[in-house]
């Protein structure tokens, strides 16, 4: 079977490590339990061939025969015979005696007397193999007399084949504990792994349903992790993708109710009129329905143009010193006649004055048609919608009151959300008040909604005055905005019906 993704990273990477980390460590213990072992029989070979200075007392002043005779006795008395084999070995150097009894092999090498001759203290020793391929240490000690003639010498030799068996046994355990260790990693890791791959597996599944649009599918969560945590996001993004898209269904569905209705009458009275059978009074009122309609497909087809321009971020605003005064009070002059026809009343308290703000004139007036618009939609007969403002802590406040339907409280967090709609019978886009909001961010204010079902709906703007905008902008450290306005738009223009209003 083919190993890839995560699995192959942990081989290479994790049990990798372990691998080379584990041989390195068997390596150094191996080395050392080996030179341990080996200095211990050094030392031992050591300490016995020290001992000689205590057996052969004043040998400087004896001759050879002299100590040949203590070797001999040296050599019958000697207890370590089991673990070491001893040699005397005259001053010819020759092995005259050894603790096994038997005639040593004159051609066997024995380095180490050499390096004992070659010695001011007359010490050598030697590790290596006999002729017949036995491995061996041994430890020479040469003694002389004051003359510094050689008098004789003792050889220590013991068998290294035993020790090597037991350096070999050491490392074939090591090697076990490395193996076991390294099956014990595999195993946990490996549960380790799944337990991770199975998950995201999952994951992965769930979300090419998602993105093939199965909005519905959900991962079970499992852990409180990270993978938990990962799960948990996987699912609220489904959740969320299921809500744009029903809300997008939703908007692409009121869209073309909203286009449909007026091309339906535009067509209608325009076949009418194409007929050539009517009177001058019901061309007037068929001409008058095409043109109402066609502004409001217009409208229609510009809030659309404003929110594609607001979702790819191209939205600009031309601004100005405006009264804001003056764009409130012609939205609500727009809609007076309508009210009326509706039955509804719209009440506007006009403050004295209000201090210029810096912004575009036709997007705030688009926020106020839209705001004063929703309210008379969701008014009923004989309903009220207020409309106020004033000055603030330095910023101009708008409210629009009104004693409609209301919203419901689950609704009001995602009223502002682009092709939300909190009540489906009314006729709009959904995408109103988002458009607003983002105006209104962006000439750095707020917009507010509150609400209670049955009993109305209050929405509150706040834009912040010439005044408020210049002081923060000094509290940031940078200079306010001067603009050089032309004569005309010193003072924004007013029709004659808005200046009769401000007159009184």
């Amino acid at each position: 079977m083919r190993i890839k993704g995560i699995t192959r990273r942990w081989l290479f990477n994790v049990l990798g490590i372990v691998v080379l980390v584990l041989v390195v460590l068997i390596v150094s213990l191996s080395f050392a339990v080996h030179n341990y072992t080996y200095n211990g029989i050094l030392q031992a070979l050591n300490a016995n061939s020290r001992e000689l200075t205590n057996v052969f007392i004043d040998y400087k002043n004896k001759t050879s025969a002299d100590f040949t005779s203590v070797a001999f006795a040296y050599v019958e008395n000697f207890t370590s015979k089991e673990q070491m084999e001893l040699m005397v070995i005259n001053s010819e150097g020759r092995v005259v005696l050894t603790s096994t009894g038997f005639t040593p092999d004159e051609n066997q090498p024995m380095n180490d007397y050499q390096a004992a001759l070659q010695d001011e203290e007359g010490y050598g020793s030697w590790k290596g193999k006999l002729t017949s391929g036995e491995k061996v240490m041994a430890v020479t000690r040469v003694l002389r007399n004051h003359d510094g003639m050689v008098v004789g010498g003792v050889r220590y030799v013991v068998s290294l084949e035993n020790a090597d068996r037991q350096v070999l046994t050491i490392v074939a355990i090591l090697t076990g504990i490395g193996l076991l260790i390294i099956l014990i990693v595999c195993v946990t890791s490996t549960y380790f792994v799944r337990s991770i791959l199975k998950p995201v597996r999952e994951i992965n599944s769930t979300a090419q349903r998602i993105a093939q649009g199965d909005f519905d599918a959900r991962i079970q969560k499992r852990h409180n992790d990270e993978i938990g945590e990962l799960c948990d996001t996987v699912n609220e993004m489904a959740v969320e993708l299921g809500n744009s898209q029903q809300m997008k269904n939703d908007f692409i569905s009121s869209v073309s109710h909203e286009l449909r209705t007026p091309l339906t009458a535009i067509k209608g009275w325009a076949e009418t009129m194409q007929s050539g059978e009517i009177d001058r009074g019901t061309f007037d009122k068929g001409m008058g329905v095409i043109i109402r309609e066609s502004e409001r497909l217009s409208g229609i087809v510009e809030e659309l143009l404003d929110f594609s321009r607001m979702q790819s971020g191209r939205m600009t605003l031309m601004m100005d010193r405006i009264d804001i005064l003056a764009e409130l009070g012609e939205a609500v002059y727009m809609f007076s006649d309508r009210a009326k026809a509706e039955h509804k009343f719209l009440l506007y308290e006009e403050p004295a004055m209000l201090s210029p703000v810096l912004g575009d004139i036709n997007r705030l007036r688009q926020v106020f048609v839209n705001i004063i618009d929703n309210a008379l939609k969701y008014t009923d007969e004989q309903g009220t919608v207020s409309v106020s403002a004033c000055e603030e802590d330095g910023f101009i406040k708008v409210q629009i009151v009104d004693t409609g339907c209301g919203i419901p409280s689950e609704h009001l967090p995602n009223v502002k959300k682009k092709f939300y709609k909190a009540n489906h019978s009314v006729r709009g886009s959904g995408i109103g008040l988002a458009l607003a909001d983002e105006i209104i961010a962006l000439h750095n204010g707020t917009l507010e909604v509150e609400s209670k079902e049955d009993l109305g709906t209050t929405v509150t703007i706040r834009i912040p005055a010439m005044q408020q905008l210049e002081h923060t902008e000094q509290e940031d450290g940078r200079a306010p905005q001067e603009q050089e306005l032309p004569e005309a738009a010193a003072e924004p223009p007013q029709d004659k019906e808005a200046e009769e209003r401000n007159s009184n």
